[in-house]
């Protein structure tokens, strides 16, 4: 009974590959079983009957699980660049998390963590896949290289909707150095072809007439080069459908969008405090954001948040009363708590990648106080700077549950601050508030320009993310005030300059305010020339590495036919060799030794009178 053949076994028998680098430097059963428990989690060193010509070299486990390997990667990879590219949103997230626990951690970053390690293990069974495959018959050790291009290609095209010019770019780059392993992949299925074709028989002819190999193999080919070529082409004549607002002349870029601290400059100092929004106006902050409550005696003052739990120590003070809305405390009690030692501490500061602040800065900071919106108008008003806030409504049971912006509206007023240094942002009782201060500018939303116009507003506050659909091209024609929020990416800073942007609303004016010059600018005719001359130079090298692999699969498969014929010549010269001494032998009985030759492997025969 044969004994049955490991299919590495069997394929580096056949193709004399045993003294390959990895045979070498490893031990050859514990790689394979390092290759095989890496990738289909079988920890033994297996044995199965040889793969016959026009079957698969893999097991349909294997095929399913290598479909399954590609989805997962490019789905981490995906994972991972969005959430890197979003790391706007990082303190949001955070600040989500810390609602639904009420513990205060960087969740964005364990998230960031847990993305990387995916994409890490996911590559890393790729990568032993790949080897794997390349120890099997058949071509199915190169169909890895079509998965892995169709992965980056995904790739690319999420990272297109953002930077498209520098993308173009990018995934020509891109296709150059796939086609090098893809040509080499369409070379050897060639050569593969030819060599099975010769060594074919008349059997195994009959039975390819019901499954054609060979035309499985030239479909395999045509399925991965007409997409390669396609997409090539598509990407050539890309910058004819390219649109990005950083693609402009020099003179018609506009001026660098001004400033409005978040809460100050909650970077350098906790937020919503006094010292936060002197830190924004040495900054040079050309507004001042905020947020309004008012205390159940009527007093409005600086809090972000719906408890006092994360930004004041009322855990210390007023346990019980954690979780309480800030609007029902009295303002004795909220200028009680001190608002600044949560900032001092590692496990609550609120931004991983915070610079040291001096030690004065540090006393400082712990001795502050949750202010009222009077403190912030008496700064403002002394350095001549703007104000917008958001007003959050007091909730039920509250004595100003309805006439809220009636008093907010006075403590404005009395302050004496310019009317013009207000951009009223809250949408209720507008009528009130224009009636009472007509000097204040008022701030809509993503309204339709009807309605803004019908209304007399000329401001909008925008969500960055809507700058992606079309620039907000329509507000800007109509001579509409844009000001986005939240903007702490230069990246994103960089598109909010080149679409003609007014203002940004930042956490990190100190970073923003280091660009004197828009990320990915560039004029027309000068991406024009980059585009021809990458064309140009892409073509040439994939020609080049086409003709180069194409060349040395012909030289290989000439070297192979002609070892075979004159290996065949030399079985020949031996076998009637053979033949002739052991005639000889019988005649003259006399002793001696043979060579033979059958199926490519040598023996000695010995001989003597009247036996073999």
């Amino acid at each position: 009974m044969p004994r049955k053949v490991s299919r590495v076994e069997s394929w580096t028998e056949e193709t004399g590959q045993h003294d390959s680098w990895t045979s070498r430097i490893f031990n050859y059963k514990c790689y394979i079983v390092f290759l095989t428990g890496c990738y289909s989690c079988h920890w033994k060193f297996r044995r199965w009957e040889k793969t016959k010509l026009g079957s698969c070299c893999c097991t349909w486990r294997e095929q399913v699980f290598c479909t399954f390997l590609v989805i997962a990667f490019i789905m981490s990879v995906v994972m991972l660049f969005t959430w890197i590219e979003t790391s706007n949103e990082y303190f949001g997230f955070n600040w989500v998390v810390f609602l639904l626990t009420g513990y205060w951690f960087f969740w964005s970053i364990l998230m960031l963590s847990l993305f990387g390690i995916l994409t890490a293990y996911t590559l890393l069974l790729l990568v032993s896949s790949a080897s794997y495959f390349s120890f099997l018959n058949g071509p199915a050790r190169y169909s890895y290289l079509f998965g892995l291009s169709l992965k980056l290609l995904a790739l690319f095209v999420l990272i297109y909707l953002i930077f498209a010019p520098y993308v173009h770019l990018s995934c020509i780059t891109l296709m150059v150095i796939i086609s090098w392993p893809l040509i080499i992949y369409l070379a050897h299925l060639e050569r593969e072809i030819r060599i099975r074709r010769s060594r074919i028989s008349y059997y195994e002819k009959e039975r390819l007439k019901k499954c054609n190999i060979f035309t499985r193999l030239k479909a395999l080919q045509l399925a991965v080069g007409l997409p390669f070529v396609f997409i090539l082409l598509c990407l050539y004549a890309m910058p004819l459908g390219i649109y990005s607002p950083c693609i402009q002349e020099r003179e018609e870029l506009g001026p660098k969008p001004v400033f409005f601290a978040h809460r100050g400059s909650p970077m350098v100092a906790p937020e919503n405090t006094i010292m936060a929004f002197e830190k924004a106006v040495e900054e040079g902050a050309y507004g001042l954001e905020t947020d309004v409550h008012i205390s159940i005696d009527q007093v409005p003052f600086l809090m972000h948040d719906y408890d006092l739990r994360r930004t004041t120590n009322i855990r210390e003070v007023m346990p019980k009363a954690a979780y309480h809305h800030p609007s029902s405390f009295p303002w004795s009690n909220l200028s009680k708590l001190n608002a600044g030692k949560w900032f001092l501490r590692p496990e609550t500061r609120p931004y991983l990648y915070m610079k040291p602040i001096s030690e004065a800065d540090k006393k400082r900071a712990g001795n502050q106080s949750i202010p009222q919106l009077t403190d912030l108008l008496e700064l403002a008003k002394k350095e001549r700077k703007t104000v917008i806030f958001d007003l959050f409504g007091p909730p039920r049971h509250h004595p100003l549950r309805h006439t809220y912006v009636h008093r907010v509206v006075s403590v404005i007023l009395a302050s004496k601050i310019e009317q013009h240094l207000i951009f009223w942002l809250p949408g209720h009782d507008r009528d009130y508030v224009k009636f009472i201060a007509p000097g204040f500018q008022h701030v809509g939303r993503l309204f339709p320009i009807d309605r803004l116009i019908k209304e007399n507003i000329s401001i909008i506050n925008v969500d960055y993310k809507r700058l992606f659909y079309n620039g907000l091209k329509d507000y800007k024609a109509a001579n509409i005030y844009i000001n986005l929020y939240l903007v702490n990416e230069p990246w994103i800073f960089s598109l909010a300059w080149c679409s003609r942007i007014n203002s940004v609303t930042t956490d990190n004016i100190p970073l923003l305010s280091q660009l004197n010059h828009p990320h990915f600018f560039m004029t027309p005719r000068y991406y024009m020339c980059i585009w021809l001359i990458m064309d140009i130079i892409s073509a040439i090298f994939i020609y080049a590495i086409f003709c180069f692999h194409w060349w040395r699969e012909l030289k290989n498969e000439k070297l192979l036919e002609a070892s075979r014929i004159f290996e065949g010549k030399v079985r020949g010269l031996a076998l009637l060799f053979s033949s002739f001494l052991l005639i000889a032998s019988r005649r003259q009985s006399l002793l001696f030794i043979s060579l033979t030759s059958s199926e490519g492997k040598w023996g000695i025969w010995v001989m003597g009178p009247g036996r073999s």
